[in-house]
């Protein structure tokens, strides 16, 4: 299905009115399309203007005006056919008026109607074991999480939730989440603690996840997210990517990746679940303990030390996150490992340069990846994800 562009279903798409399957189908195909994609985002951007109109009642004397003007214009003769240089200015000049200011006065009413829609918008949820509950109400069957209501499982419930038309997430026992928001432009939920897995077949950055100590952004994956009592949390990503951040610190993992957050502090550096134990524990250390002491820097030369050419999608992002001398050892560890391109060079990648690090990255995949398929989507993915996540910032 879509084998050409989407561009005619983009906006039942937009509005959650496909099946689950052609959904599915057209998220794929804008991951992969420029075109449709701009389209997409025009058709969002359309949304989000209608969403900003302020929310007032209208008059009551509004709907009596409005008749009254139908019925007059109902027991006119329809207009007869003339030359337009042969119309006068002062009798159509009202007419037109009238008739504009009615035509606004609609525009206006469907999208004040399409906003307070979405504001009571909400997704289904499913038992699937136990007796999750909705605030104080127990869940039997099925039921409605609106947002800003609280769904939580204790010990032996679990429950799924549709993600409108993108996707499902599957709640573990003893968690707690909250919708936060759900519309064309975005679906975000709130994970207290716990354990949920998400399975999103949307383009990138329309489903998130809050945590205590990082945004989860959807990049069109499957992944687990659990938050633990002092708010931190981790990651497992089995299928695509997902972009962790706060504020202006992210990290983007890929399937068979994990990473850790910790409030305060945000994402760590991904890594591959494969890597040694001594390899995962010193990382964590370079992640959340005070650099410049001793045991980090032992830390970081065992991070160094134990790493191989698969790892160095982990050595890539530290490059970002440790300065000088340190930051020189970690450049000269990932060149042994897989030599940067031509057109890289070690002055470049020590000041940051961001032309230089994307296509070092570039080729970095090109090496831990044999499927060509994934390398290109992931090098689309990144290219898209550099620098700041837009969108995120604000939300914490």
């Amino acid at each position: 299905m879509f084998g050409k562009h989407v561009i005619k279903d983009l906006s039942a798409y937009c509005h959650g009115e496909l099946s689950p399957h052609d959904a599915s189908a057209v998220a794929e195909h804008l991951i992969g399309c420029q075109q449709c994609r701009a389209e997409f985002e025009e058709i969002k951007l359309g949304v989000k203007l209608a969403e900003s109109l302020p929310q007032l009642e209208a008059p009551d004397s509004l709907w009596d005006d409005l008749e009254l003007l139908l019925d007059k214009q109902a027991d006119k003769q329809p207009l007869s056919i003339v030359k337009p240089a042969r119309l006068k200015t002062r009798s159509w000049l009202p007419r037109f008026a009238a008739i504009a200011a009615a035509l606004i006065l609609a525009v206006g009413l469907g999208a004040f109607w399409f906003y307070r829609q979405e504001s009571r918008a909400s997704w289904e949820v499913a038992r699937l074991d136990g007796a999750p509950r909705i605030g104080s109400a127990r869940i039997n069957d099925k039921s409605q999480l609106a947002i800003g209501q609280w769904l939580e499982t204790d010990g032996v419930s679990r429950a799924r939730i549709n993600v409108s038309s993108i996707g499902n997430v599957e709640i573990d026992p003893n968690t707690r989440v909250r919708l936060l928001e759900t519309r064309a432009t975005e679906h975000r939920l709130e994970l207290a603690r716990g354990r949920l897995s998400a399975r999103i077949w949307a383009p990138p950055r329309l489903f998130f996840v809050d945590t205590p100590s990082a945004v989860a952004a959807d990049l069109g994956c499957a992944y687990t997210l659990e938050v633990d009592d002092a708010g931190s949390s981790l990651l497992h990503v089995t299928s695509g990517w997902v972009a962790l951040q706060l504020k202006d610190r992210e990290s983007v993992v890929p399937a068979g990746a994990a990473c850790a957050t910790r409030p305060g502090v945000g994402p760590g550096t991904p890594y591959f679940e494969d890597a040694s134990q001594g390899f995962r524990t010193a990382l964590s250390k370079v992640d959340f303990e005070l650099q410049e002491t001793s045991d980090w820097k032992l830390a970081l030369e065992t991070v160094l030390r134990e790493s191989r050419p698969r790892d160095t999608l982990t050595l890539w992002h530290l490059l970002y996150r440790v300065q000088g001398a340190n930051r020189e050892m970690v450049y000269e560890r990932t060149a042994a490992l897989i030599p940067p391109p031509e057109g890289v060079t070690r002055e470049g990648i020590v000041q940051l340069d961001e032309k230089m690090l994307h296509l070092w990255k570039g080729h970095i995949e090109n090496n831990w990846s044999n499927d060509s398929g994934l390398r290109k989507a992931w090098i689309k993915v990144w290219t898209r994800s550099l620098g700041k996540v837009k969108g995120l910032e604000g939300k914490k």
